[in-house]
């Protein structure tokens, strides 16, 4: 049986890790190597990492940093922020990222997700989607450039024709919800799951182990994404892994990652 996974999020601005709150008000969290590192040895099955002004600011992904950061890791590093091409997505992936995911590029371009995927393989392509509800009935908005810019495009729509042109993976993060600890969009991850049949992490509202079993067991994701919660001691990884064992979901033993 498949294992779900666990994987906390690091969004860094300013070559600092931070967080906050629907994407904006964000607070200093740390080093991302330290935290990386911590994280991992906590039992982590993966990390991500959003360089989460890159797209803003027109440039490309700070490699150094993700260099500093994967030679601090024995799990999976998912990169993000700032690839606009496959020779940028090849610079990440020698950095030492084991995937690599775009987001405001791929809206302007589809079509990067194809050739990204043709180069490297879809394993190593991660879409990352940011999304809002425009109604109250049902119904969710891509938003681009770190949630700043609207884009008309349906979200579920935008998923499934995403994963059609090659993506490995969804990265879904529900903006409404982020860094809320409110629990996640089940209603969105369900409508998403049911159209496409490629891994879905879902992320955005992450409060308790319970949300995260609920994504998983309710929503239908394969995977939970968190930072707040993380960053802050409120629970740990150990904790999350627990409730998810409890709910018969099958987990990482966290014990194996010392």
């Amino acid at each position: 049986m498949l294992l779900r996974r666990v994987i906390p999020c690091l969004d860094v601005a300013g070559g600092r890790v931070v967080k906050g709150t629907r994407f904006v008000d964000l607070r200093d969290a740390g080093d991302p190597a330290e935290l990386a590192a911590r994280y991992a040895a906590a039992g982590a099955d993966e990390i991500v990492l959003l360089d989460i002004t890159a797209a803003p600011e027109g440039r490309a992904t700070l490699l150094e940093l993700v260099e500093r950061t994967a030679r601090r890791l024995f799990v999976p590093l998912t990169v993000g922020g700032g690839v606009r091409s496959t020779a940028g997505m090849r610079a990440v992936l020698r950095a030492g990222a084991d995937k690599v995911a775009v987001n405001t590029a791929a809206i302007a371009d589809p079509g990067l997700i194809r050739r990204c995927a043709r180069v490297f393989g879809r394993q190593c392509v991660v879409v990352a989607v940011d999304v809002r509800a425009v109604s109250a009935d049902g119904g969710w908005e891509v938003l681009a450039r770190g949630g700043r810019d609207a884009t008309g495009l349906d979200a579920v729509a935008w998923v499934r024709r995403a994963a059609g042109l090659g993506a490995g993976e969804i990265l879904l993060t529900s903006i409404d919800r982020d860094g809320t600890r409110s629990g996640f969009d089940l209603d969105l991850l369900r409508a998403v799951t049911a159209v496409v049949d490629v891994p879905l992490i879902a992320s955005g509202g992450a409060g308790t182990p319970a949300d995260m079993v609920a994504a998983i067991v309710e929503g239908g994701a394969d995977a939970v994404l968190a930072a707040s919660v993380f960053h802050r001691g409120i629970h740990s990884i150990a904790s999350v892994k627990a409730a998810l064992a409890a709910a018969g979901v099958p987990v990482r033993p966290v014990e194996e990652a010392a």
